[in-house]
């Protein structure tokens, strides 16, 4: 499974942008620069436990202190695609930008996406919103 939310982030944000969805974000700063960020759709299969399933997810280190970095200034802003729990496809969205670009560009898109990115992701586990 991929990593669940944010974590080691120097500020860390959860808001509910669903009735079973929320966005997290993680961020480091320094001196005015993000260096690390994290945008992340996530969908509740269950609440109750808190238990949140990864939907899509946009990220940044410029450190390279992951195996899976990315850094935006090199090689653009990127989305990640996951169903099952398992990341299924990766799309770049831009060409390299500055961090501060690439994390309002990420929460741009994430925002103007983010009912198609749920829907794709309910149908893909079956999941009836109705009942």
């Amino acid at each position: 499974m991929g990593e669940k939310k944010p974590r080691d982030y120097d500020r860390e944000f959860t808001e509910r942008v669903g009735r079973r969805s929320r966005r997290r974000l993680g961020l480091d700063i320094e001196r005015g620069i993000v260096t690390r960020f994290v945008v992340q759709l996530e969908y509740g299969r269950n609440i109750v436990e808190d238990e949140w399933d990864e939907v899509v997810r946009y990220d940044h280190d410029g450190e390279g202190s992951s195996e899976a970095a990315h850094d935006v200034t090199e090689d653009g802003l990127h989305i990640d695609i996951y169903r099952d729990s398992a990341k299924i496809e990766s799309h770049e969205l831009t060409p390299p930008l500055r961090s501060n670009v690439a994390l309002n560009r990420a929460e741009e898109h994430l925002r103007e996406n983010l009912e198609g990115y749920i829907r794709r992701f309910e149908e893909w586990h079956q999941i009836d919103e109705s009942r």
